[in-house]
């Protein structure tokens, strides 16, 4: 929806305008946000329960089939599987955080006309976008990684298995 409005900022003004639509845009996105960051808190609170209880679920596993050496070898990982979990938890713990404060912020920015709230409404979007480029970026390293050493794990295979004809 285009319009014609055409704002002149004084000289020297640093002044941002927020016009009726894009106030409403920030309210939308504002509760999209609070919905997303409680379904976050949510499944950080049942991702937790899992992470505290996979130790014994391997335990359990390997108890009702002991001639199984795969879930033997499981049972014993249990306690650093809990750890790796609620390491994972953690960090969409911080995801769910900074959305929700996101939304509670640019909602109380926008309804009081306070650009303080909104301003750090979207200081906490920086955050939540930050915080996704710098994981995204820790996964790009890891596939790159892992592909590397596929690479060489296939190389050697077949300068081993050429060797042996």
């Amino acid at each position: 929806m285009e319009t014609d409005e055409t704002y002149i900022t004084p000289p020297g003004s640093t002044e941002i305008i927020l016009t009726a639509e894009a106030q409403s845009y920030l309210l939308s996105a504002g509760k999209w946000a609070t919905f997303l960051g409680i379904l976050g808190f949510i499944f950080c609170g049942l991702f937790a329960l899992l992470a505290l209880s996979i130790g014994t679920i391997f335990s359990k596993m390997a108890e009702t089939m002991p001639y199984n050496p795969g879930l033997k070898m499981m049972a014993g990982f249990g306690g650093g599987v809990t750890i790796f979990y609620l390491l994972i938890d953690l960090l969409y713990f911080f995801f769910a955080l900074y959305i929700y404060q996101f939304a509670v912020k640019i909602k109380a920015g926008v309804n009081f006309k306070d650009t303080a709230h909104i301003t750090a409404g979207l200081g906490k979007l920086k955050s939540f976008f930050k915080l996704w480029g710098i994981v995204t970026i820790v996964f790009i390293c890891i596939y790159v990684l892992a592909i590397v050493c596929f690479v060489v794990f296939a190389a050697t295979m077949a300068k081993d298995m050429s060797a042996g004809m």
